[in-house]
């Protein structure tokens, strides 16, 4: 290892396009890019094999073991040309313990195979007829020419067209580019964990001599890990060294909110605000996740916090996914703040909109709820101290960063009703301090889960019809068929149609295709009691409070996400009433599906579940339908590898604690290794530097 670090352009060849590799053309260069997700060099160096074959095997003919691969020392005896053109060409070849044949359906190479020759032949031995075969062998080398044949051969994932022959060619210059490295990792590390180097890694994986050991492949992936975190961790130091203000507060419009909530705060209530009160009377700007499990009370935290800054004569904002949810925040404030809010999203136009965009402007409103609208152009804040995002759909992090860019000082807090596994707490919201709700206050009722085959459709809705003529009422929700919201429109609307049949216009129907007014109209039908079963897509699963629901029915449970699937079920049980989950699965279900649905059975902790379901899954499609703004790992696996994740974070803090600005030798290699893994805002600010 040099003793210097190299400027970052030495890194530049393999920063380059795959085109400036030799026989790398366009048409192949478009195949690359398509299995390696990348235009650069370094691309082509990061997709990884996803397998390895093994050819050090020398058997004879006569000891050969039939269907394992194998490599033969032969000499060719004779060619046996096909009569017919759909049979394949044979070349019968010896190595003086039997005979064996090479078959090709492809006679150029066969022809290629002069009598006499010696070769050394690799693939898989086969048996036809009493003659052992090598179908298509994967390679063909003169027999004085041993080192042009793998002894281990690395299997790379492929796309139509490409061939393993020009992924090797390529490979092969890729890795005699990569420079001269500075080590980035801690010296005490790498004896320990008895890594190889950088560039070590990739050879012992691409040009492997022996069968890899896993310390190549972890140590790979613990480069982008660290990459990663060190990004997180850099970004949420600098959001809270920016400079900001204090917002001290004076406890008296948050102590009337309280009088008129009428209950006490949850130990995880009090925990959190305390956690968050000390963030906003810091002078640095708060950037805080809350997670909130269903019911757990996140909305009432958000309004205390929001209080605190009117106290301290600043605005507060609140901003929702969708209107549904903006809607029920806002009566949620109307209900205990002490001082007025207004609500500004897309059904708020004319003269409306027009007044309360000035009465934000000049300071005359010191909250406001909406939708996205609230962070557009053209609406302004005299004095924004805290811009509240409740994230149920997720943003990458510049997204969250920039939206407390309205206030120049504003603290950020960023809501969940999704509990978020570990894992993802690291990876994708790394850049926040983090506070979770655990309880759930005082008075909700338990809701009991049960599963039930399709088949037995026929009994659930019977069990319905006594659930209404008790007068109770009952959610009745439609799965996301593909990725197409008119095909999940279809689904709700024939379930409607067929329990309007049944049980008249005590059913409601609410779906996101529909005109907003019409889709507002059913929901407030069904909570003033007007219907006693509405059918719906996914709009319910938040910002929908009936305390007098009590049924929930989910239609094909097992085609939603686990996450979802809770949040769902966390629409009933908000009254007095004895509260039912019942979870609709198709006859079939797969063992994966099975083990979901009972784990949502068997607990109600959001958290517990959000983990296991991390690990039943893997990392993608998490939140039931797939998410934006997710980071694509490369070489790491976030579940495979959660103990490096784990030691990546806290070496990552370590380090930037140590060495803020990564000045210093191991600081300046960081750098390198933060340009080689394009590490978003924090790579771009380094690059200044």
């Amino acid at each position: 290892m040099p003793d210097a670090t190299p400027p970052l352009s030495a890194i530049a060849p393999l920063l380059a396009p795959v085109t400036s590799l030799r026989g790398v053309g366009p048409q192949v260069a478009a195949l690359l890019v398509r299995v390696t997700g990348g235009t650069r060099v370094l691309d082509l160096l990061f997709h990884l094999p996803e397998s390895f074959v093994d050819r050090r095997a020398r058997p004879t003919i006569r000891g050969a073991v039939r269907g394992q691969v194998g490599t033969l020392c032969v000499e060719v005896v004779r060619h046996e040309a096909p009569t017919n053109p759909r049979q394949p060409w044979r070349v019968v070849v010896t190595d003086g313990t039997g005979f064996a044949e090479l078959v090709f359906f492809k006679p150029q190479r066969a022809q290629a195979l002069a009598v006499g020759a010696r070769l050394l032949v690799s693939g898989k031995l086969e048996q036809f007829a009493d003659r052992l075969t090598i179908a298509h062998p994967d390679h063909i080398v003169p027999a004085d020419q041993p080192e042009r044949l793998p002894a281990v051969d690395p299997v790379w994932p492929l796309t139509a067209g490409l061939f393993p022959s020009q992924v090797r060619a390529a490979m092969v210059q890729a890795l005699a580019l990569i420079p001269p490295l500075p080590e980035w990792h801690d010296a005490a590390l790498m004896r320990r964990e008895k890594w190889p180097s950088f560039p070590d890694a990739l050879r012992a994986l691409h040009m492997p001599a022996e069968f890899p050991s896993p310390k190549a492949r972890a140590r790979l992936a613990y480069d982008e890990l660290l990459a990663h975190q060190v990004a997180m961790v850099w970004v949420r130091n600098r959001e809270r060294t920016r400079p900001g203000r204090p917002l001290p507060g004076t406890g008296v419009l948050r102590a009337e909110a309280l009088r008129r909530f009428g209950h006490a705060l949850t130990a995880s209530q009090s925990e959190a605000l305390g956690e968050i009160d000390a963030d906003m009377a810091a002078p640095s700007r708060m950037l805080r996740l809350l997670q909130g499990d269903v019911g757990s009370g996140k909305t009432l935290v958000a309004v205390l916090a929001m209080l605190r800054a009117v106290e301290s004569g600043a605005q507060a904002a609140l901003m929702a996914p969708t209107e549904i949810l903006a809607r029920q925040h806002f009566r949620t404030l109307e209900a205990v703040s002490p001082v007025p809010a207004v609500l500004l999203t897309g059904s708020v136009k004319g003269v409306a909109r027009r007044n309360a965009r000035l009465a934000i402007a000049a300071g005359r409103v010191s909250i406001v709820v909406g939708t996205h609208a609230l962070f557009q152009e053209g609406v302004e804040y005299r004095d924004l101290g805290l811009a509240v995002i409740d994230e149920q759909h997720r943003f990458g992090v510049d997204q969250r960063l920039s939206m407390g860019g309205k206030g120049a000082a504003a603290d950020v807090l960023v809501m969940t009703a999704t509990p978020i596994p570990r894992t993802l707490l690291l990876t994708q919201w790394g850049e926040m301090m983090v506070s979770r709700l655990r309880e759930k206050p005082a008075g909700r009722v338990a809701i009991k889960t049960t599963l039930h085959s399709i088949s037995l459709l026929e009994e659930v809705v019977e069990a319905m019809a006594r659930a209404l003529d008790r007068g109770e009422r009952i959610f009745w929700v439609c799965p996301l068929v593909s990725e197409s919201e008119l095909l999940d429109v279809t689904a709700a609307e024939e379930r409607y149609s067929a329990l309007r049949q049944r049980f008249g216009n005590r059913v409601g129907l609410a779906h996101g295709r529909q005109d907003s007014a019409l889709r507002e109209g059913a929901l407030a039908a069904f909570a003033r009691g007007e219907t006693q079963l509405l059918v719906a897509t996914t709009v319910v699963e938040v910002g929908v409070d009936v305390p007098e629901a009590s049924v929930m029915v989910v239609d094909h449970a097992e085609r939603f996400g686990l996450a979802q699937l809770h949040q769902l079920r966390g629409r009933v049980g908000r009254g007095e009433a004895a509260s039912f989950c019942l979870l609709l699965h198709d006859d079939g279900l797969g063992e994966t599906a099975r083990r979901r649905l009972l784990l949502l059975r068997d607990t109600d902790d959001g958290f517990v579940i959000a983990d296991e379901d991390f690990r039943i899954r893997g990392g993608g499609d998490l939140l039931g339908k797939r998410q934006s703004g997710q980071p694509g790992w490369r070489l790491a696996d976030p579940v495979e590898h959660e103990g490096l994740l784990q030691m990546a974070n806290r070496d990552a803090a370590l380090l930037l604690e140590k060495d803020p600005g990564l000045v210093g030798a191991r600081g300046q290699a960081v750098r390198v290794l933060m340009k080689l893994f394009e590490r978003g805002e924090a790579v771009r600010t380094l690059r200044a530097g």
